[in-house]
């Protein structure tokens, strides 16, 4: 008797399946989740401007102020796993609805702190609020679109949170200057509501129970808790019950699975249910996910590194105000404030999103036709090329303190090659974990915020002892180490996920 072929658990057929949705469906999909990862990055810097404002209302110190930046993007890595367990488990609307509700109360408490401390606490809610769209924002998509056009949309739903970091500044200072501090709080607070009805009122779940490995994982064992409930009922007059093993992995998980779906019915939670510890460990268990997740994080720890101090240098070497900064982070173009880290970032977003499509449809064509997930990572070869050198290049011209032109130009190459690499490696962490992509995204952001959180308490010490060009041939090192570790995915990541399972 042969074999029952393994069960591809994305491609179960489902009732109104997301990717059989219209092309518009998907599109008002993409844009709403867009939309809302923009709430993560804006609401991390919309202050910053009022900074010294809340330090003398407030009466605070410039230890407590860092607390409240530091805090937020460590927390917004962390929680986002319980977050991604409790949509594989109860779907994603409801997460999005219940984390942005969250959010706004959290910035309610802001707007309305009468001390550093409860502002502090309310940043802290405020990024748990906050933390779940990017964390299951990639997890919709991988719902609603195949493994061959993930890249090009991935690029573009990457490409709205890098708005925040240019946005956020000028957003505040212009609050502030108008209003004070709290209207910053305000403005998040009015931001947060309107994405709040668009979940509520224009947002289709995207989540299929069917297709979720931690669903399957759950209603396996109470179906076999009531197997063995009625075994133990039928064996009790001669006292003997066969023993069974409790631990179900992913692969039995998938192979248990018929071709055609079964019949669901509603699962009992308990408190493992929602643990998000085990989720996180049954993605670190397949080598190739931490290997690709140290690489994510030191690209995404530059990236926060190079914003938080370039706006440094903007205004103590090149004279430019909070305001000032903000537009030579958005702009492109405009007056001696010609090119952005943010342009280069949104570019490399989408542009690397598409020639990751493309790549994947190539080397999937010139292997025969049997894809595996690795073959993204090729798309990743042509930003490793030109990103050490254009992060060394920056470093050495501000030290020089060279023309903002050419300060300008290696900001816009650092920002376009750092995310054409990232936005592949989201892809491909998303591909790499059919079945558990939220938790696989989630620890991704863990990661995500425990490198940014070093690299904002380190970034300012490092640059002030060494300066920016020796600190950026640092920088420039570990990318060339970032690199080979994606080489190293590439090569051997496949044979990896097979011995994991």
């Amino acid at each position: 008797m042969s074999a029952a072929p393994k069960l591809d658990i994305e491609h179960v057929a489902v009732d109104d399946d997301p990717r059989q949705w219209s092309t518009t469906r998907k599109n008002v999909t993409l844009l709403i989740v867009s939309s809302a990862s923009l709430i993560t990055t804006i609401a991390a810097g919309i202050y910053n401007p009022s900074i010294v404002q809340i330090e003398h209302e407030l009466h605070a110190t410039a230890s407590q102020i860092s607390w409240t930046l530091s805090l937020f993007v460590l927390i917004q890595g962390v929680v986002p796993l319980l977050w991604s367990v409790t949509s594989e488990l109860k779907g994603r609307k409801i997460v999005y609805i219940v984390s942005i509700l969250l959010f706004v109360g959290g910035s309610v408490g802001a707007a309305l702190s009468p001390t550093i401390g409860v502002l502090i606490g309310m940043r802290c809610v405020q990024a748990a609020g906050s933390s779940a769209v990017l964390a299951i924002g990639a997890a919709t998509l991988a719902d609603i679109y195949d493994s061959h056009e993930r890249g090009a949309k991935m690029g573009l739903y990457y490409s709205a949170p890098l708005l925040g970091p240019s946005i956020g500044p000028i957003l505040g200072g212009g609050l502030t200057q108008g209003f004070d501090w709290r209207a910053c709080f305000w403005f998040l607070v009015i931001f947060g509501g309107i994405n709040l009805l668009s979940f509520t009122f224009l947002f289709k779940d995207t989540f299929r129970r069917e297709r979720s490995l931690a669903y399957q994982r759950v209603l396996k064992r109470n179906i076999e808790d009531e197997q063995r409930n009625e075994e133990k009922s039928r064996v009790s007059s001669n006292g003997s019950e066969p023993k069974r093993d409790a631990r179900v992995t992913d692969a039995e998980v998938a192979d248990s699975q018929p071709a055609a779906p079964p019949t669901f019915k509603d699962i009992r939670l308990s408190l493992r249910d929602v643990d998000p510890v085990m989720p996180m460990l049954r993605v670190l268990r397949y080598v190739n996910n931490p290997v690709i997740l140290i690489a994510s994080g030191f690209i995404y720890g530059f990236s926060y590194s190079i914003l938080y101090t370039s706006a440094r240098v903007l205004a103590s070497s090149y004279g430019y105000d909070a305001l000032h900064t903000g537009l030579v982070l958005l702009a492109f173009g405009v007056g001696t404030s010609k090119a952005t880290h943010l342009l280069g970032s949104v570019a490399g977003s989408i542009l690397g999103g598409k020639w990751s499509d493309l790549t994947l449809a190539r080397v999937h064509k010139k292997n025969g036709g049997e894809p595996y997930s690795e073959m993204r990572l090729q798309s990743t070869f042509f930003g490793m090329l030109f990103l050490p050198p254009s992060i060394v290049a920056y470093g050495w011209v501000v030290r020089e303190n060279v023309h903002i032109a050419a300060v300008v130009v290696f900001l816009f190459l650092c920002g376009l090659f750092s995310v054409w690499i990232y936005s592949s490696t989201l892809a491909y962490i998303v591909d790499a974990n059919a079945g558990r992509s939220s938790s696989a995204v989630a620890t991704n952001s863990m990661f995500r915020g425990l490198f940014a959180f070093a690299a904002a308490e380190l970034a300012v010490p490092i640059q002030d002892h060494i300066g920016d060009g020796w600190m950026y041939t640092l920088w420039g090192g570990i990318m060339i180490i970032t690199n080979l570790l994606i080489l190293l995915v590439w090569a051997r990541g496949r044979s990896w996920r097979e011995k994991g399972t």
